[in-house]
């Protein structure tokens, strides 16, 4: 097990030095009641006093119920400020707006809540000069379980070399809420989705993948195949060069 003491000092001053070099006022980041934001604005608020969590639910029941009762939880453990941003009449608008111009998919309708997060997340980071903190974790970019230009984009990632093992790990050290380690890991794009579900691989197999090298050989086909499929979320932007 890594020295967690040593990790929460590590990234503290990694954050504070991001802050102070800045020049921002101070942090934003979404407060999704998961593991992942969980670790994140802890991390933050020890750094930050000045850190603000937004609750943005869109959509999913279990963003206005469990994720939001959890996320408020969180925040009033570690005395950081929340703020409720519904986007759900948002995401309506937009898709309303996109009737007539083409026909969305389930999985552009499911992109649609991170981007409008990501959006909301700036705007409040533009208004009061604040640095937005991304929530990925290690096993999710290797996979490509994010969106692109949504919960993909961030002004630093703390938590990023972490795998899911390791925040579980990180966060029973942190004596975070129980319901937040003890709940199945979910992204909240519709009701009843959990990631291992969707992916059709546990992340204690990924994690053991990415440690260790060792897993079965039907997950290493799903996880390879991810991974292959979701490269291009991970390289920098194509442009061209004049030679």
């Amino acid at each position: 097990m890594r020295d967690y003491q040593a990790e929460l000092e590590g990234r503290v001053a990694f954050i504070r030095q991001l802050v102070e070099s800045s020049g921002a006022r101070g942090i934003v980041f979404g407060n999704s009641g998961g593991k992942d934001s969980a670790l994140v604005g802890i991390l933050c608020k020890t750094a930050c006093p000045d850190t603000v969590g937004l609750l943005m639910p869109c959509a999913s029941r279990r963003n206005y119920g469990l994720d939001a009762d959890d996320g408020r939880a969180l925040a009033g453990q570690y005395g950081i400020e929340t703020r409720l941003v519904d986007l759900t009449p948002v995401r309506q608008a937009e898709i309303e707006a996109l009737r007539g111009v083409t026909e969305l998919t389930d999985m552009a309708l499911a992109n649609i809540a991170p981007r409008l997060r990501m959006t909301t997340l700036y705007a409040v980071a533009a208004a009061e000069n604040r640095l937005v903190a991304g929530t990925g974790n290690r096993s999710e970019a290797y996979m490509g379980y994010f969106t692109k230009w949504g919960d993909g984009a961030h002004d630093f990632n703390p938590i990023a070399d972490l795998t899911v093992t390791e925040i579980y790990e990180f966060l029973e050290y942190l004596g975070a809420p129980r319901a937040i380690i003890e709940k199945a890991p979910s992204a909240g794009l519709f009701d009843g989705q959990t990631d291992e579900q969707e992916m059709g691989v546990s992340y204690r197999a990924i994690d053991d993948y990415l440690l260790t090298g060792r897993v079965s050989p039907g997950d290493r086909a799903v996880i390879e195949r991810y991974h292959s499929r979701s490269e291009h979320k991970r390289r920098p932007i194509a442009v061209y060069h004049t030679t």
